[in-house]
């Protein structure tokens, strides 16, 4: 039992005093039958030592009060004082009011949508599976971490949930373990629930490992934003899902010109020679043709560009033939005069 010293001190006070207490009462007695006896030398005894136990008393009960008010200052001047544990009160819980119960309406049934937790394998995507190895039921994928780059070891660069515009190939790295090569894997790739693209094929990977990676490719325009998911399956049985988010408008697409040739015809005069035979009478003499020029005006083609921006198709240039007229000669007759002597 562990007491200290202002306990010990207050204790030896309580003995003494009651030591005391004892020892007047005991005198008080003594007084008392000292009174009834007649022979005096028998009553001077007893008073002597009745006188004795107040002495004694009184003495008992002055160091006591001296211990009381002395000793435990003293004790501390000797022993430093250690800090004892102060108990703390423990809160009493009050009674709280309790409401009385009420009369509650029936809850009617409503019904409720059934929902599957477990993704399913699209039928579309499990008609064109070509592995024909019977899948492992405890092969398992790690999760999904997603990153716009990867190291030489494929492992994620930078990776993260949120992905700003622009955007081109988003990858999702993983590890894998008890694994069986050839066994068909699939991996789905859904935007708001939407299936958007997906890749399917036997398993050319060790059992286990840690660099493996699936991975879209869109283009820049085709990033819209919203939640995005990818749903891992070996042969019709999901394995893990991975999401991350897209946030922003994507990039328009620019318009890009086009050069096309149109070929619009111009006239052009073009000279072109006639003969027109003239007739003159001259003894001895034929008479010769003579060349008068006349111009006629013969439509050419004449190539100009005009640039006309189109989105996909290009006119091909066609050439035309244009028929050229050729010279023709048109004979005429030629009068010869003959002189008679």
């Amino acid at each position: 039992m562990n007491i200290d010293i202002q306990t010990t001190v207050t204790i030896i006070f309580i003995l003494l005093m009651f030591a005391g207490s004892w020892i007047l009462f005991t005198a008080f007695r003594s007084f008392r039958e000292a009174r009834r006896l007649r022979f005096f030398l028998k009553r001077r005894k007893i008073l002597g030592r009745a006188w004795q136990l107040v002495f004694y008393a009184a003495l008992i009960i002055t160091a006591a009060f001296l211990v009381n008010s002395y000793v435990e200052p003293i004790t501390y001047q000797v022993f430093e004082p250690s800090p004892t544990v102060t108990l703390t009160p423990t809160m009493t819980l009050t009674p709280t009011i309790t409401q009385t119960a009420t009369i509650t309406q029936v809850p009617t049934m409503t019904e409720t949508p059934e929902f599957t937790p477990t993704p399913i394998m699209p039928a579309v995507i499990s008609e064109g599976f070509t592995s024909e190895v019977t899948p492992n039921p405890e092969s398992i994928f790690s999760v999904l971490t997603f990153a716009r780059r990867l190291t030489g070891e494929y492992l994620p660069i930078d990776p993260n949930v949120r992905f700003d515009q622009p955007n081109t190939t988003i990858y999702g790295s993983f590890s894998y373990d008890k694994m069986v090569p050839g066994t068909q894997w699939s991996a789905l790739w859904f935007r708001d629930g939407e299936l958007i693209d997906y890749e399917s094929f036997p398993w050319d990977g060790a059992s286990g490992g840690y660099n493996r990676y699936t991975d879209i490719t869109l283009p820049s325009e085709e990033w819209l934003p919203g939640f995005y998911e990818v749903q891992m399956f070996v042969g019709d049985t999901w394995k893990r899902s991975g999401y991350f988010e897209i946030f922003g408008d994507p990039p328009t697409p620019t318009p890009t010109s086009t050069a096309t040739m149109t070929l619009t015809p111009t006239e052009t005069a073009v000279n072109t020679a006639t003969i027109t035979p003239t007739e003159t009478l001259k003894p001895s003499e034929t008479p010769q043709p003579t060349l008068t020029s006349t111009g006629t005006l013969i439509p050419t083609l004449t190539v100009t560009s005009t640039a006309t921006e189109l989105p996909t198709q290009t006119p091909t240039n066609v050439p035309t033939q244009t028929d050229v007229p050729t010279q023709t000669l048109t004979p005429t007759a030629t009068r010869r005069s003959t002189i008679f002597r």
